[in-house]
């Protein structure tokens, strides 16, 4: 045991606890900075982290770290958390990433206790900060719930009919050097070269800046908010996977995903979302069955009764649709949503069904190098190839992959221009899919109701 025996201190005597935190590049790096950087309480001795690719084995820099940390703060791998908590006498285990089912994160918290160490999830609200500005959270109970469409949704309502200025501030994605990403904003696609971008952030970013909205991500998010502030009558909390928003919101949206019914009661911290809705959106009503439908709306209704419910469709588009017939079509699917998202396929494979494909063609038999290992760390995806891209490396696996396959179109159900970068060998044209209405009531006129009864006015 590494605490004190009895649980007995002096009065007088200074506690000082070691904590690892256990994140994922984002979360993590949050919750140390509003809660444990300068806490005198805690001593952080290192991150550990998992779900993304190549983002172990690095430094919190001393600069981010603050001056109790002059040497920084390292990250391993997750996978040695139990003989960190031996090797380096921890006392207390902060549990700091999103998008994990109930039964592994008490894995989690099973394997930190017979270590010795105690278990901690910080509370939701007590993360948020607060802002000058009104903000608007996207987030969901799921990764590839909708949210991305959504959160442009929200954007153009509130430029167009109420003619506010709108920033998007994304949740973090800092995958590269974490000192020059402390503050990262993007208004170009000379800003996504600049910050050598992942597939993934590009994804999140790319139609946002399309749209000549300024998009706000990095690592200080308490840096981040000001700069926000200063160009921004309202800002949009666009939340990553289904984590909780890091700005208190004024109005909190939640995407459900009726694919995945009753997973707003099994993953964390989607439940949290959820018990915290004003406004609970059912996305992808137009594909679902309608029992799933009823069964998720049967959960918001018990465990979110405030809630205002939404029904939307997640209309899908294609660039040539004529040219899927009677094609063997190898589909592209946007990267998290297959990995710790846990979805078979998305938009794409539902595209080329609906438009005739003759034939869906398996990737794995053409997957190269890191590609290859994606589909061993998550076998559950299904005959899609999975969009993903943390490095250069993984970019040109995937370029590679595609190349290989055995077909003759390629379908990219990404929300961003992956032929910009990658160099194929055979056709390929673009899905994508946007935020609709299914009914009433809308979306539009929830949101601007909710915002004409804001306790304080917008404040410019």
């Amino acid at each position: 045991m590494t605490g004190t025996v009895g649980g007995y201190r002096g009065e007088k005597e200074r506690i000082v606890e070691k904590v690892i935190i256990t994140g994922a590049s984002g979360r993590d790096f949050h919750n140390f900075n509003v809660y444990f950087r300068n806490n005198p309480r805690y001593n952080v001795v290192a991150f550990t982290a998992a779900q993304i690719p190549l983002a172990a084995t690095r430094l919190y820099p001393a600069e981010l770290a603050g001056r109790m940390y002059p040497g920084g703060i390292p990250i391993h791998p997750e996978g040695r958390l139990a003989d960190l908590i031996e090797e380096l006498a921890v006392d207390l285990v902060a549990f700091s990433y999103s998008d994990i089912e109930y039964g592994d994160l008490m894995h989690q918290a099973s394997l930190a206790s017979v270590s010795g160490a105690d278990f901690m999830l910080l509370g939701a609200t007590y993360t948020m900060l607060r802002s000058r500005k009104h903000v608007v959270a996207v987030c969901a109970v799921r990764t590839g719930a909708g949210k991305s469409p959504t959160t442009r949704k929200v954007c153009a309502i509130i430029r167009e009919r109420l003619g506010k200025r709108v920033v998007v501030v994304r949740h973090p994605m800092p995958y590269g050097n974490l000192l020059q990403e402390t503050v990262q904003r993007f208004a170009s696609y000379r800003d996504f070269e600049k910050q050598h971008c992942t597939i993934e952030e590009r994804e999140e970013y790319e139609l946002l800046v399309d749209s000549g909205i300024v998009v706000y991500a990095g690592v200080d998010y308490g840096l981040i908010l000001e700069k926000a502030e200063e160009e921004a009558d309202v800002i949009v909390w666009d939340g990553g996977n289904n984590d909780t928003p890091f700005f208190h919101p004024d109005i909190h949206i939640v995407l459900f995903d009726p694919h995945r019914p009753g997973h707003e009661l099994r993953y964390y911290p989607g439940e949290t979302n959820m018990r915290m809705a004003d406004i609970a959106i059912i996305n992808k009503v137009d594909s679902a069955s309608q029992q799933n439908v009823e069964a998720v709306r049967a959960n918001i209704l018990t465990y979110a009764p405030r809630a205002e419910i939404i029904l939307a469709d997640s209309p899908i588009e294609l660039e040539a649709p004529g040219q899927v017939r009677g094609m063997r079509v190898l589909v592209v699917e946007d990267g998290p949503t297959l990995t710790h998202g846990g979805m078979p396929f998305g938009a794409g494979l539902i595209a080329a069904r609906q438009h005739g494909a003759l034939e869906i063609v398996e990737p794995r038999p053409f997957a190269s190098g890191t590609v290859k290992e994606t589909y061993q760390l998550y076998p559950h995806i299904g005959p899609v190839l999975p969009a993903v891209g943390y490095s250069q490396s993984q970019i040109r696996d995937l370029e590679e992959t595609i190349n290989r396959a055995e077909c003759d179109i390629v379908l990219f159900a990404t929300p961003i221009h992956l032929t910009q970068l990658l160099s194929l060998n055979k056709k390929a044209i673009g899905v994508r899919y946007e935020y609709g209405d299914h009914g009433v009531p809308r979306l539009e006129e929830v949101l601007l109701d909710r915002m004409a009864r804001l306790s304080a006015p917008l404040r410019t």
